[in-house]
């Protein structure tokens, strides 16, 4: 699949300041990467909506809101007065389908902790699970945690095809920009289907 190399678009918000994964989309209405993976019995599960996420190393526990794009083309973010609550972009791949799923949520909001406040701490090993609808739990393992600049955002990494099923959670990170009202960074967590 060819991708469309576009720049990336900034959510500017209070608390975690940036959408934790700005994107701008091609007219397809998918980010820049987006996966277009169909699911087949030998890749991944049919598609159901995940329901919840649980990171036992750090803590986090979360329901998981639906999530699409704001009229600028950049991915919405859940509730910043919730920095708890975590959400799933919606037109992607769920958690267990072939590709990349995309769960996003703040690392701080509303002057408390995010759901995301520790996602830094995740090693390679660790273990995710996301329960979905269809009463089936996903389990996930992280094979990789990045911290990068927001501007250097990798779309093709976050969002492009997979084979298998994948899971890709995001949050701000790094230093806080004041006059930006933004963290200079995002966390990355790349993690496969256990």
């Amino acid at each position: 699949m060819k991708f469309i190399s576009l720049l990336l678009g900034l959510v500017l918000l209070a608390g975690c300041s940036s959408g934790p994964a700005p994107a701008a989309t091609p007219a397809g209405g998918k980010p820049d990467g987006a996966s277009t993976a169909t699911s087949s019995p030998a890749a991944g599960l049919a598609r159901s909506e995940p329901t919840e996420i649980d990171v036992p190393r750090i803590g986090a526990h979360s329901t998981l809101i639906p999530l699409g794009l704001n009229p600028d083309n950049t991915i919405e973010v859940p509730p910043v007065s919730t920095p708890r609550q975590a959400g799933w972009y919606v037109n992607g791949p769920a958690p267990g389908e072939a590709g990349p799923a995309v769960i996003l949520g703040h690392v701080d909001g509303n002057k408390q902790e995010g759901i995301f406040y520790r996602l830094k701490e995740l090693t390679v090993g660790d273990r995710i699970s996301v329960s979905r609808k269809d009463g089936t739990t996903i389990g996930f393992v992280v094979s990789k945690v990045d911290q990068i600049a927001k501007n250097v955002f990798p779309s093709d990494a976050v969002y492009g095809d997979t084979k298998d099923p994948e899971l890709r959670l995001i949050t701000c990170g790094g230093s806080f920009d004041s006059a930006a009202h933004s963290y200079r960074d995002n966390i990355i967590v790349y993690a496969v289907r256990s």
